[in-house]
């Protein structure tokens, strides 16, 4: 029984499950921000331009068929912002930091046909699979 327990407390504490759940409670609330900002600060600036805050009621009907093209706006919207928002706060600033941290880094060197950042004792480039000089 206390092995059981044992192996349950160490299968929690393994890093992947920790971080793992980390993540997923910054996405939930990083989702709960750019859902904020859209509908709270975009979307207002895209009714002074078009006059309508909101695209749900937008639709049209063709042979007694009532399409509801406005809330499908709203999901690409919302999925273009956010795909920016993620892109410009989290992915170049990441970009940023490990390109400063690989020059810091002595034991990851520069792959010389695609340029990716490789460990020094690698023969073979795992991205693009050149061979490299011993």
């Amino acid at each position: 029984m206390k092995s059981i327990l044992t192996d349950f407390k160490n299968f929690l504490m393994k890093g992947n499950l920790v971080t793992l759940t980390v993540a997923f409670v910054f996405g939930t609330l990083f989702a709960a921000v750019v859902k904020a900002f859209v509908a709270d600060l975009i979307t207002p600036i895209i009714a002074l331009i078009f006059g309508q805050p909101n695209f749900e009621s937008l639709s049209f009907t063709i042979n007694n068929s009532h399409f509801l093209y406005g809330d499908f706006l709203n999901y690409v919207f919302t999925f273009v912002v956010t795909a920016f928002a993620v892109y410009f706060f989290v992915v170049r600033p990441y970009d940023y930091y490990s390109s400063r941290h690989a020059e810091d880094d002595p034991d990851i060197k520069e792959c010389p046909e695609c340029t990716m950042d490789i460990p020094v004792k690698a023969r073979r480039c795992p991205e693009c699979t050149a061979v490299l000089p011993a």
